[in-house]
């Protein structure tokens, strides 16, 4: 399995290689007034991905973090709840011994 990963990352780094070789061009970006930013093309793409990803990222983490905190909150709860003893249980009265009337059956002459 990790060489899977491995294989993936590496296919996916030389796919990202080939994209930026092959369209290595200077983009103007247009900022406020007059004034006219160049950047390479797979710049702008790396920073427009990481604008979109790194918040995206964080809520997520935030997120998980504050999921995790309650969890372990709730399971010391439950801990805390567990060990607090209870009283002991009355035993029930004692019972009546049951009488078995059975009733007698008629003698059957022969």
């Amino acid at each position: 399995m990790q060489f899977l990963k491995i294989l993936f990352w590496a296919l996916l780094a030389f796919a990202a290689a080939l994209f930026t070789f092959g369209n290595w061009k200077w983009v103007p970006i247009a900022l406020f007034g007059n004034l006219v930013a160049e950047v390479n093309l797979p710049v702008l793409l790396l920073v427009t991905f990481l604008v979109g990803f790194l918040p995206t990222l964080l809520y997520q983490r935030a997120l998980r973090w504050r999921l995790r905190q309650r969890l372990f909150a709730a399971e010391r709860t439950i801990a805390d709840l567990r060990a607090i003893e209870q009283p002991p249980v009355a035993p029930p009265a004692a019972a009546m011994p049951a009488q078995h009337n059975t009733p007698s059956l008629p003698a059957v002459s022969s």
